[in-house]
């Protein structure tokens, strides 16, 4: 397991030890936790603006769902 320095401040240091000392579990727990929750998030966000990106500098092109539904043989 890798160690993280953290600065965080004092309000949310604060909540976060009330919760630890709350519920018995350590801070790096929770901290662990609210990274997971939004890890996923945050990489979609990185990766919708890299493909927006594409898409203006014309390296990457855009199909509407018609389009895909008649390449697919799936149009009405």
């Amino acid at each position: 397991m890798t160690a993280v320095s953290v600065r965080l401040p004092d309000d949310v240091a604060n909540r976060l030890n009330q919760l630890a000392a709350l519920t018995g579990r350590s801070k790096s727990f929770y901290i662990t936790e609210a990274i997971l929750e939004h890890l996923d998030d945050l990489e979609d966000v990185y990766l919708a603006e890299k493909r927006l990106e594409d898409i203006r500098a014309g390296r990457s092109k855009t199909y509407t769902l018609e389009e895909v539904e008649r390449d697919l043989g799936l149009a009405d």
